[in-house]
């Protein structure tokens, strides 16, 4: 099994000469103590807060990467530019009603909260990210998509194997996936796992939309080599760096502990955003940088 550096993040936050080695190696960073424990639990709280101001009757939806039937829900399709809540399969009895406390059914948190809150803004803007997103290769980084993933305790849904290009599409390909334990991840309760190396493969599937619908299409049948995966566990404040093409998931969460993150995808501002992916945003709010901002909340 393929040993994963671990590193101290740097002061300034660009990546070190080990770094930028190992990332050119395993398509992958764990950065431990990369964002102060204070920075994890405001959007701890913060996330919380939002959860308990949703009201079901606004809307609602499923997510799940076993079952993807949000896919075809307006509430998914319509969320690139807003702050949506989607549930666990298990929080919700068959005529779509929770049966379980809000706080104990949330799957995720999505998708733009980076630029709709003022909490999030401050910590997904921190100058750090900024010079460690351009250190390792993105020329005019663009925050596109932010998440919460809530990992909650015992129906915590799996996230299988897959690469980040796969779901936001640029041409020449530039997605990075910037991963941040706001609660300490193991075995245990669904931590990461990633393929070191599986970066320099071919991307095996494209999600896109094909006249109106979306679709997956695969580009390259090539099962992943999962028993080469190497389980990434992560204190609480460590950031974990991933290429778009490297296979990565996480196993459910059956303990009795939570395990919450937050995920944050930049591209280069450089490439193509292509027409045809999933996540979109009208003329007026366009992706940004790193710059700062004035967000407003919006459902």
């Amino acid at each position: 099994m393929t040993a994963i550096p671990r590193f101290a993040a740097t002061a300034g936050g660009a990546p070190s000469p080990a770094m930028l080695a190992a990332w050119a190696r395993d398509g992958v960073l764990v950065i431990e103590d990369a964002v102060p424990a204070a920075d994890c639990d405001a959007l701890v709280e913060r996330s919380r807060a939002i959860v308990e101001a949703w009201d079901p009757a606004e809307g609602a939806a499923v997510f799940s990467t076993t079952a993807p039937r949000h896919a075809a829900e307006s509430w998914f399709r319509e969320s690139g530019d807003k702050v949506r809540v989607f549930l666990e399969d298990g929080a919700i009895d068959a005529a779509g009603r929770l049966i379980r406390p809000k706080l104990e059914a949330v799957n995720k948190l999505g998708h733009a909260m980076h630029d709709l809150d003022p909490v999030f803004d401050r910590v997904s803007r921190r100058p750090q990210l900024a010079a460690l997103a351009r250190g390792i290769g993105l020329a005019d980084p663009r925050l596109v998509q932010s998440m919460v993933i809530w990992k909650p305790p015992s129906i915590g849904g799996e996230v299988t194997c897959h690469q980040d290009a796969t779901f936001l599409v640029t041409d020449p390909p530039s997605v990075v996936g910037f991963w941040l334990a706001l609660e300490d991840a193991d075995a245990t309760n669904g931590c990461l796992y990633a393929i070191p190396g599986g970066h320099r493969g071919p991307l095996r599937r494209l999600f896109h939309e094909v006249d109106g619908e979306l679709v997956t299409e695969t580009l390259d049948p090539t099962p992943f080599d999962e028993a080469a995966a190497v389980p990434l566990p992560a204190p609480k404040g460590t950031l974990v760096v991933l290429h778009g093409r490297l296979p990565h998931g996480s196993a459910p969460n059956t303990s009795d502990r939570s395990r919450m993150a937050y995920t944050l995808h930049a591209v280069d501002g450089a490439a193509r955003w292509h027409p045809g992916n999933w996540l979109r945003r009208p003329p007026d709010r366009p992706f940004r940088g790193f710059g700062p901002s004035a967000p407003q909340r919006r459902t």
